[in-house]
């Protein structure tokens, strides 16, 4: 999937997900990720997963951080720590999620959480490869320069047999 800016260019970073019926919209038991805090960012400062994974938040930075969101897919909050919280956050719903640091002000993230196994974020040439059953499936793509949070530009995508490719267009200028 190539994915262009409002101005033609290749887009990197962005997420696309390709929903495919009858496939499991929820990750397998005991899925995760981490999203670490290291030089007082959070790396990776985006991420996909599927709906229903685990987030370990580690802390590798010599201070305490208090991570949070306020997003109405997860709201949580992990107060002042050092190391591991004991508890990873589960997130049950899709969508997109910012996270901050009450410490740490310039700290942010975003999580993107999607219904389907088929994701992925854009390389540096905008490009995503993803690996398809063919059928008729619906291409939806989300970028941090979105104007209106959360929101997704979508598309009808037909998969054959073959190697395929699909273009789409998100109305952010292109190359951030």
């Amino acid at each position: 999937v190539a994915v262009t800016g409002s101005n033609g260019k290749p887009l990197a970073s962005a997420i696309v997900a390709v929903v495919v019926k009858g496939v499991r919209a929820t990750a397998a038991p005991g899925a995760m990720v981490q999203i670490a805090q290291r030089e007082r960012l959070f790396q990776p400062q985006l991420t996909v997963f599927q709906t229903g994974t685990a987030v370990q938040f580690p802390n590798f930075d010599t201070v305490r951080h208090h991570v949070y969101s306020f997003s109405p897919i997860q709201k949580f909050e992990l107060k002042l720590y050092a190391g591991t919280p004991a508890a990873p956050v589960v997130f049950d719903k899709p969508g997109v999620a910012t996270l901050g640091c009450n410490i740490h002000d310039r700290m942010s993230a975003w999580v993107v959480v999607v219904d389907t196994p088929y994701f992925a974020k854009t390389d540096a040439a905008g490009v995503a490869l993803l690996d398809l059953p063919p059928g008729e499936h619906r291409l939806r793509a989300w970028h941090p320069g979105l104007t209106e949070f959360g929101a997704w530009v979508e598309q009808a995508v037909h998969v054959g047999s073959g190697a395929e490719r699909a273009a789409i267009a998100v109305p952010v200028e292109g190359a951030v």
